[in-house]
């Protein structure tokens, strides 16, 4: 910010532009100042749910669209995304108790002999930027550790990263166990990685395909969509 422009007080900004200049801070990565503005909104009678979906993730979605689109790079949208995780904290013991509508729960993590993480980390944050809740088991999962996982946090949407050639085929490992336990169609299994491509998402049985942290989020919104729909339909 240049001296000659006026400092910014957020709580003197009306609930339009007090949302309009989140959306910026959040792009720049500003942390205390989404905690404020966060804060601001819910002091106005804010439900929660609607500062996560109007200020916090539709922020998100800008700084999602401008990654995919070559503008924004990973570590800016590390700082954005670490911008929202101070806001989510402010508004996740909220939403527990409000019982706000849930996007979908995911277990995400790095498949066995791979410590690869950037890329998983750069998906967590992006989902959750997106709102979604989202259980990170780390690096190097073998099958039993997903399993036990997508059961204790009863999650809708299970999601494998590898980087190496030589741990790719684990994914297909776990999803074998899957369906030998009979239990494959009960979660989205989404898959992504550097060397993995459309191809081999199809030939080991994922649903998608992810080829970076935005496709994931739009494919995972793609999912719960239909997901929702079965349900009211059925």
């Amino acid at each position: 910010m240049s001296e000659d422009e006026p400092e910014i007080i957020l709580s003197e900004l009306d609930d339009e532009e007090l949302t309009l200049q989140m959306h910026d801070d959040l792009y720049d990565g500003m942390k205390e100042e989404i905690e404020e503005g966060t804060n601001i909104l819910l002091g106005r009678g804010w439900e929660p749910y609607r500062v996560l979906t109007e200020a916090l993730v539709g922020g998100m979605k800008i700084v999602g669209d401008d990654f995919r689109d070559g503008i924004l790079f990973v570590p800016e949208v590390l700082l954005a995304a670490n911008a929202m995780k101070s806001g989510m904290k402010i508004l996740k013991p909220l939403l527990a108790e409000t019982g706000a509508p849930r996007m979908g729960k995911m277990v995400i993590g790095t498949v066995k002999g791979d410590i690869h993480d950037i890329g998983k980390n750069l998906v967590s944050m992006m989902m959750e930027g997106a709102g979604f809740e989202v259980v990170d088991l780390g690096i190097n999962n073998p099958v039993e550790d997903y399993l036990a996982a997508l059961v204790k946090e009863d999650a809708d949407i299970l999601g494998m990263s590898a980087l190496l050639t030589t741990t790719m085929p684990y994914m297909k490992v776990v999803i074998d166990t899957m369906v030998e336990q009979g239990i494959r169609d009960d979660y989205v299994i989404l898959v992504g990685g550097a060397p993995l491509n459309e191809e081999f998402g199809k030939a080991i049985g994922a649903d998608a395909y992810c080829r970076d942290a935005a496709v994931a989020v739009e494919t995972a919104k793609e999912f719960m969509a239909r997901k929702h729909n079965q349900m009211a339909a059925g």
